[in-house]
């Protein structure tokens, strides 16, 4: 039985630990506070503020783990090169967690080191170096915070007026103590995709079927599972995929963001973990969903390959106000729908846009996809979040 210390403890950690659960792992989940969803189904648990060195330091020399399993951004990466040299393994590897958590370290590492297609950007650590940043790049423009997730914190830049709110509302969303933002040419792309990359300790990085999305406010509102892309485009993406994760390392599974235009792929984002966009996978797209897939990449269990089993598409579960008990409605509902499932994460509180549940739908692989994900946001409406 492998140790496992999981940093970040919310619906995706919670999905880790319950597939490491089903084959006998042992998993500690940390998070900044309790009753976080993935303590709910762990062996033990720690509440620490992970931007704290000193408390990271505690809690690993406390469980001393076998693996250190990161699942958000806001972790105090850089102490994981000493904990590799303490022999533990951190998932990925520490380069991967600690340029993954940094829009700048990934993106520098994508477009100068590996010449990887990007939109065109620039930095700014200040409302000043903002407007710079936007006359080099020009308008439209995406402005994310370095250090954040689920969106928060992006905007788009389209006249003059807007440069100050977005910096504003940047610094606002950053997770961290790192007060920067990536600005970036608005890339006019046909669809988005996530390509679940997992590669293997002895064994060929394999690849998932490409996962298509829509976002609202810089998060997912829905996904699918396949997404349509052309054979050279995939072919393009999979190379790309394969370049960054192999300059970073370590095994397990990335979440490689994509955006396809007339132009070509460009890349866009890495997490290197499961990604909320796979949560698609629970719906039984594949042989093993993602999760699984992270997990036995990480215990250096072979993946033979993986399979296409459905079309699948999720559609996210919003709450709508504040809470500290939110409770639910439509649940009777949604579960009587036929080739539907649901997952209700066990969120303590509830704010407006929070995800608080997903729905999930599925169907053969031969029907049209599009069907399948209207059948997913009309499962979703069903479920209401109540305070």
């Amino acid at each position: 039985m492998a140790k496992i210390l999981l940093l970040g403890s919310g619906e995706l950690g919670k999905e880790f630990a319950i597939a490491a659960q089903r084959i006998g792992q042992n998993i500690i989940a940390v998070d900044s506070y309790e009753n976080a969803p993935a303590m709910q189904v762990a062996h033990s648990f720690e509440v620490i503020n992970m931007l704290d060195g000193s408390e990271l330091d505690r809690i690993v020399a406390k469980h001393n783990p076998d693996f250190i399993v990161p699942e958000i951004e806001a972790i105090r990466t850089e102490r994981f090169y000493d904990y590799e040299k303490q022999g533990i393994t951190v998932v990925p590897s520490a380069k991967a967690a600690n340029f993954t958590m940094n829009r700048k370290a990934i993106r520098d590492l994508a477009a100068k080191e590996l010449g990887l297609k990007t939109a065109h950007y620039r930095y700014a650590t200040s409302a000043e170096e903002l407007q710079k940043a936007v006359t080099e790049v020009g308008m439209p423009c995406v402005v994310k915070p370095l250090m954040s997730s689920s969106g928060k914190g992006q905007s788009t830049i389209k006249i003059e007026s807007d440069i100050e709110k977005a910096w504003n509302y940047a610094v606002a969303g950053s997770r961290g103590d790192v007060v920067e933002v990536i600005v970036e040419a608005f890339v006019h792309f046909n669809s988005e995709i996530t390509l679940l990359t997992v590669t293997q300790n002895g064994n060929p990085t394999l690849f998932c079927a490409p996962i298509g999305h829509r976002q609202e406010r810089g998060d997912y509102m829905e996904s699918w599972q396949p997404a349509k892309v052309a054979d050279k485009d995939l072919f393009e993406a999979k190379d790309m995929a394969k370049k960054v994760t192999e300059a970073l390392g370590g095994a397990g599974l990335f979440g490689v963001e994509f955006f396809l235009t007339d132009e070509g792929v460009y890349f866009s984002e890495l997490s290197p973990r499961p990604h909320d966009t796979g949560m698609v996978t629970l719906a039984g797209t594949q042989n093993f969903n993602e999760f699984e897939l992270h997990l036995r990449a990480i215990l250096s269990l072979p993946i033979f390959e993986i399979t296409l089993e459905k079309a699948g598409a999720s559609a996210v579960i919003l709450a709508s106000e504040n809470s500290n008990n939110p409770t639910f409605n439509g649940i009777a509902e949604i579960a009587g729908l036929s080739k539907t499932d649901f997952r209700i994460f066990g969120k303590p509180t509830s704010r407006p846009f929070r995800r608080m549940g997903v729905a999930l739908t599925s169907d053969s692989v031969e029907t049209p996809i599009e069907g399948v994900v209207e059948k997913a946001k009309e499962a979703a409406k069903l479920v209401t979040v109540n305070s």
